[in-house]
C-alpha cells in the first residue's frame, strides 16, 4: 500500500484571500491530506492574532466544494517550516506563485529547505489568472483606507476585517 501524500501550505493568512483558498483547493485535489500551516509571525504585524487567523482559514475551508475540506487540517506553527513539515509527516511543501517577482524568493526558500530536508519537495502552483494580483498586504491597506475588499476576500473575511479596523479598541 502506497503511503499517503501529505502536503503543507504555509502562510500568515492575514487575512486569507481568494488567492489562498484557490491554492488550498487545488493543492488538496493533488494530495491525500493538506495541512494549512498558519504561521505565528509577529514580525509581520498581523491584524488578526493566531487564533483568529486559524479560525478564519477553517471557516473558509469549510465552504470548499466536493468534500475537499474534509482532507484539510489547519494548524498554527512557529519556527522553521521544515520542522513543522516533519512534525506533520509532510513530504510536500506547496507554495503559490503570483508573479515572476515571487519566483526568486520561492526558489531560494525551496533550495534552503531541500538542503535541510532532502526528502521534502517544494511544489509551486501558479496563481489563477483571476487571483494573481491579490496580496494580503494590499487587501489590508485597502481595508484600512475604507475601500471595498469583497472582490479579494470572502464576505465573511471582509466583515471581520471591517469589524477589526473599525473597532475603536483595536490599536
Amino acid at each position: 500500500m502506497a503511503s499517503k501524500k501529505i502536503g503543507i501550505y504555509p502562510g500568515t493568512f492575514d487575512p486569507i484571500t481568494h488567492g489562498h483558498t484557490d491554492i488550498i483547493g487545488r493543492a488538496a485535489r493533488l494530495l491525500d491530506r493538506l495541512v494549512v500551516g498558519v504561521a505565528i509571525n509577529p514580525g509581520k504585524g498581523p491584524i488578526f492574532d493566531i487564533d483568529e487567523r486559524v479560525s478564519l482559514v477553517q471557516d473558509e475551508i469549510s465552504h470548499l466544494e466536493n468534500g475537499i475540506g474534509e482532507r484539510i487540517d489547519v494548524q498554527p506553527f512557529s519556527g522553521l517550516l521544515i520542522d513543522f513539515a516533519r512534525d506533520v509527516n509532510a513530504t510536500v511543501i506547496v507554495r503559490g506563485l503570483r508573479a515572476v517577482s515571487d519566483f526568486d524568493y520561492e526558489f531560494q526558500m525551496a533550495s534552503m529547505n531541500a538542503k535541510m530536508a532532502p526528502s521534502v519537495e517544494t511544489v509551486c502552483l501558479m496563481a489563477s489568472d483571476k487571483y494573481h494580483f491579490i496580496a494580503s498586504s494590499l487587501v489590508k491597506e485597502i481595508a484600512k483606507l475604507g475601500g471595498d475588499v469583497t472582490q479579494f476576500v470572502s464576505p465573511r473575511v471582509s466583515k471581520r476585517l471591517n469589524e477589526r479596523l473599525n473597532d475603536p479598541k483595536t490599536p
